[in-house]
């Protein structure tokens, strides 16, 4: 099974995540705690989204 780079770009991390949003730490684990970004997994002690998923989401064509 073949998989496209594309497909697994990853933001790993409230950090990371919140500097894509223009959140700070805070305000991005707030979102993310009260179900505010869906797409955002937890994947053992560390939070993860595609990259894609989430500007879709904020764009408003997440499905």
């Amino acid at each position: 099974m073949e998989t496209k780079t594309e497909e697994l770009d990853l933001i790993w991390g409230i950090e990371d995540i919140g500097k894509l949003i223009g959140r700070n730490y805070q305000q991005t684990y707030h979102m993310v705690a009260t179900g505010k970004l869906p797409m955002v997994r937890q994947i053992g002690e560390r939070y993860v989204v595609s990259r894609a998923k989430l500007i879709a989401f904020f764009m408003g064509d997440a499905a």
